[in-house]
């Protein structure tokens, strides 16, 4: 973790740097394999479960983040002599709360956090609502989410923050996604996602946001952030930066949950609706999109009769609910996109003139280059290859899609369409260069190979 984000001196971070979870790890690895393998199995979902827990108990993100750490560390040292409990996440909440309750103990503000946080080793955490009786009415407005990490999603969307900075904040943090996945979700160079971290966390603590559940008023200036969270965190599970697999099951499950959750929550919102409906028809495609080898299918290439027809037909349904509901935005508009393709018997036979409206309407309200890129391809297909060709080359100097892989791949399909398979080759070439997963680079570099037997993929 970057070191300009220590606590002030005094806190409990006496050295004023913090090494990655990653490195605090790979310095104290024990021996025992069991140990190891039992944390390994841990997924990320446990360590935003327990990073959740922590910061709406202490309020503090900094000291939340920094125990779950140390409690992953104790473990690598207690279990290999103990054994692995039987219950490691339960084990590793327990040891990063009282860690927590140490630290509070020995800063100078004990006397006020103990009044404010009630908190006792022994104690369960006592709901706001019964701290201060004078605030019970207050606290009364504010909504009971049945989700604890969704609770902390709409704490970090507090309206203080920029919407980029609490989407920052609530996927690296909360959501669980290394830098680089969160620079790759947002579009922007790793620095300046790392800076706007930096930035967000120091005006938390500088204006003292209450990490605590906004009231029902309040809810409407904080869903925009939620659901972008939510989509992005699926988007991240949909098609991996890095790593060997294409997909990542666990991201994209966890996305969905919290779709539901949210829309059980709010289920006259049109665009929680809409968001939901979105993931559930794009996971219908799910069974159809990787081949035996876990690569990449394109969608024009994917058996149909393999798609999910439960999540479809709940999906369209859901589709047609945001659109006709007020307040219909981005999301039921995606959703609307989805649903065409959904119901589409072929790649030749869906509505590309439907779904290209539905991408202009889309870009009056969300303009960007991704956008643009959806409506170029969608335009593509329905003109005809050379005009798709001449939109998608129209884009060419925007610097998001210059290192974008899907532009280069886009437009690669579509100079084969055209058969000038020397430029084809060229602009798979150029999008291999770009990052990307393990498996979606065997799918270029194969279909490289099937442009010109003697084309080398060589990034």
């Amino acid at each position: 973790m970057n070191s300009n984000n220590a606590r002030s001196p005094g806190a409990h971070d006496s050295s004023g740097l913090r090494r990655s979870t990653d490195e605090k790890k790979a310095a104290l690895l024990p021996p025992n394999r069991d140990a190891k393998l039992a944390l390994a199995a841990l997924d990320r979902d446990t360590w935003g479960r327990i990073l959740a827990m922590l910061a709406r108990r202490f309020g503090d993100l900094d000291l939340a983040e920094d125990v779950t750490q140390e409690a992953y560390i104790q473990a690598l040292k207690t279990w290999p002599h103990t054994g692995v409990p039987d219950s490691p996440e339960a084990w590793l909440k327990t040891t990063a709360k009282r860690k927590a309750l140490d630290i509070v103990r020995r800063e100078a503000t004990l006397a006020r956090k103990l009044a404010d946080l009630r908190i006792e080793e022994e104690r369960a955490p006592i709901p706001a609502s019964l701290r201060d009786p004078a605030n019970a009415v207050v606290d009364a407005e504010r909504p009971q989410l049945p989700d604890d990490r969704l609770e902390l999603f709409f704490v970090c969307a507090h309206p203080t923050l920029s919407l980029e900075d609490r989407v920052a904040l609530t996927l690296r943090f909360v959501a669980g996604l290394s830098s680089a996945e969160v620079a790759h979700a947002l579009l922007v160079p790793v620095p300046t996602m790392q800076q706007r971290i930096v930035r967000a966390k120091k005006r938390i603590r500088t204006i003292g946001i209450p990490f605590e559940v906004p009231r029902g008023s309040e809810v409407p200036s904080r869903l925009t952030g939620v659901l972008r969270v939510i989509y992005l965190l699926y988007a991240e599970g949909f098609a991996r930066l890095t790593g060997d697999v294409h997909v990542r099951d666990d991201l994209t499950a966890e996305a969905l949950r919290l779709a539901r959750v949210l829309r059980s929550f709010l289920p006259g919102s049109a665009e929680a609706t809409g968001l939901l409906a979105l993931l559930l028809l794009t996971e219908a495609r799910r069974p159809a999109r990787l081949d035996a080898e876990g690569h990449p299918v394109p969608l024009a290439d994917q058996d149909r009769c393999r798609w999910d027809r439960e999540q479809l037909t709940e999906g369209l349904a859901l589709a047609e609910s945001a659109a006709g509901s007020p307040g219909a935005d981005t999301y039921a508009i995606q959703a609307a996109i989805a649903a065409v393709h959904a119901e589409g018997p072929t790649m030749e036979t869906t509505d590309w003139e439907q779904i290209a409206v539905l991408y202009r309407l889309l870009e009056e309200r969300e303009p960007g280059p991704i956008v643009r890129l959806g409506r170029a391809v969608a335009l593509g297909r329905f003109l005809g290859p050379i005009e798709g060709l001449k939109r998608i080359d129209a884009l060419a100097a925007d610097p998001v899609l210059a290192s974008y892989r899907s532009f280069h791949t886009a437009r690669a399909v579509t100079l084969s369409e055209l058969d000038r398979r020397a430029e084809a080759a060229e602009a798979y070439r150029l999008a291999l260069s770009l990052p990307g997963n393990v498996a979606e680079d065997a799918f270029i570099t194969s279909t490289l190979a099937g442009l010109d037997p003697q084309a080398q993929a060589d990034p």
